[in-house]
């Protein structure tokens, strides 16, 4: 992806709370405020997005529900099974119908990175469950 120059004057204390970020995030000011200034656009095109930390990275999610890929998750399950999309994924995820239409119109924006996140969350749960399974063989359970 081509990067382009942007140079930006901030309030003292807002440059404060950026380098403080920075160093308790181990990334760069410009690293972080390329980040945030991303994260931003993206909430204020799709609002009730927001994103979160967490150990595996950051994420997209409901505002007040769960992370967009698990929304997604549900409605291709859902999906599948030819029943009220909207409706049924919204009683699944317990949040409105009207947070699942966000979590949709983000995915599809941004197919391929939610997509990434499901395809990374399903390897792992397979390869703990594998673990599971050659423990359970060991112990005879």
């Amino acid at each position: 992806m081509a990067s382009r120059h942007l140079s930006v004057r901030l309030e003292s204390e807002s440059f404060d709370r950026l380098d403080a970020e920075s160093r308790r995030s181990g990334q760069t000011r410009s690293q972080l405020a390329k980040m945030l200034l991303d994260e931003g656009l993206r909430m204020e095109a799709h609002p009730g997005i927001v994103f979160r930390g967490g150990p595996a990275g950051r994420r997209a999610g409901v505002a007040g529900g769960p992370d967009v890929w698990e929304v997604v998750r549900v409605l291709r399950r859902v999906r599948e099974q030819n029943e009220d999309l909207i409706e049924q994924t919204a009683a699944l995820t317990g949040i409105s119908a009207p947070q699942v239409t966000v979590a949709a119109g983000y995915y599809a924006e941004f197919r391929d990175e939610v997509d990434r996140w499901i395809t990374r969350v399903d390897a792992e749960a397979g390869a703990a469950e594998a673990a599971w399974r050659r423990r359970q063989d060991i112990l005879g359970e």
